[in-house]
């Protein structure tokens, strides 16, 4: 622990944003560790007629250290506005230190230049972002490589919080016969992390080809996912045709019960597919359901979709941070705890 502890801190977040619900059960799980060291700060978003974003924040920043709770739920394009204008916002009313908390960082999935002229988004958004903060907090970065464009940036595993979940409302679930499934290489740590802290679970790694550009063939061996239930595991659910494709797969190849985990859960192709095929979903709380999405959600959705709280993690990387603790237990090798 640092010798010396800051003054202040600020939980900053949007009270009119789809992630207020999220700040405040952070701030809920943090403020009794040390009262009266963290407080709550409202960044109040608006917008001129023509169409440009206006920001108030609420009280003095002045030598605080800022926790800025960005709010997944906006568009991309409107998410990273909000966001320089808000860090700039904490470093010119003096702020001695402006952390980003990305429950989800978008533009992470463009880590790459895989063809001619096409932008490396992550880089961009990266140079953008530290332009006026000093760090970056999230919930399992979809790129590995992602975090090397950040001088300061802490990824945290969900596998913890999901596989606690998991242990103590779903024991059913977690049987001899349970297979850890991604549908693809680049989730395969992720899938690792998840057989290890389940008890050394099999974990079965699918094969995701392109066929005719846009559409996806994903594969798994039979040996591995034949007769098993399966926990199919992946960080971002967009519109979930991956998952789909993949969940087809593992029923050809006579899998038992499917549960599909997401960490980061759009749904932009809407929910009834995807949980019309499987068991039970569990999300995170990244993205406040649903996602850009008018009107109520349908029956099955209340059946079969469980959203699971990342506050508590969140709130444990934001303490640390503030009092200069280490984040390694938050990180290391389940085998090691």
């Amino acid at each position: 622990m640092a010798t010396s502890l800051p003054n202040r801190c600020f939980i900053v977040y949007d009270p009119n944003g789809g992630a207020k619900d999220l700040a405040q059960s952070i701030y809920d799980s943090v403020e009794p560790r040390m009262p009266g060291l963290f407080e709550l700060n409202e960044a109040r978003f608006g917008k001129f007629r023509m169409g440009e974003t206006k920001l108030e924040i609420e009280n003095n920043v002045r030598r605080g250290h800022c926790f800025y709770i960005a709010d997944s739920n906006d568009k991309p394009n409107e998410w990273l506005v909000k966001s320089n204008l808000l860090n700039h916002t904490l470093e010119n009313s003096s702020a001695k230190e402006v952390i980003d908390v990305f429950p989800h960082l978008f533009y992470s999935r463009q880590d790459r230049k895989d063809k001619a002229r096409v932008p490396m988004s992550a880089r961009v958004v990266a140079d953008m972002i530290q332009l006026y903060a000093d760090k970056v907090l999230t919930v399992d970065v979809h790129s590995y490589q992602a975090q090397m464009l950040y001088k300061r940036f802490d990824s945290l595993p969900s596998f913890r919080t999901v596989t606690e979940y998991l242990t103590e409302k779903h024991p059913e679930i977690l049987t001899d016969n349970l297979v850890i499934a991604s549908p693809d290489a680049g989730g395969g740590k992720r899938a690792e992390g998840f057989g290890r802290r389940l008890g050394d679970k099999n974990v079965a790694i699918g094969h995701k080809s392109r066929v005719k550009g846009d559409a996806e063939k994903v594969e798994f061996a039979e040996s591995q996912v034949s007769g098993c239930d399966i926990l199919l595991v992946d960080d971002i659910i967009d519109s979930g045709g991956t998952l789909i494709k993949a969940i087809d797969e593992l029923k050809d190849k006579n899998a038992g019960k499917i549960y599909v985990y997401g960490t980061h859960g759009f749904f932009t192709k809407g929910y009834d597919d995807l949980l019309g095929m499987v068991d039970k979903i569990f999300v995170g709380d990244t993205i406040t359901q649903p996602y850009q999405c008018e009107g109520g959600l349908s029956k099955i959705v209340d059946e079969k979709l469980e959203v699971i709280s990342f506050a508590p993690i969140i709130a444990d990387a934001i303490y640390a941070t503030a009092i200069g603790g280490s984040l390694n237990s938050l990180f290391g090798d389940p085998k090691k705890d």
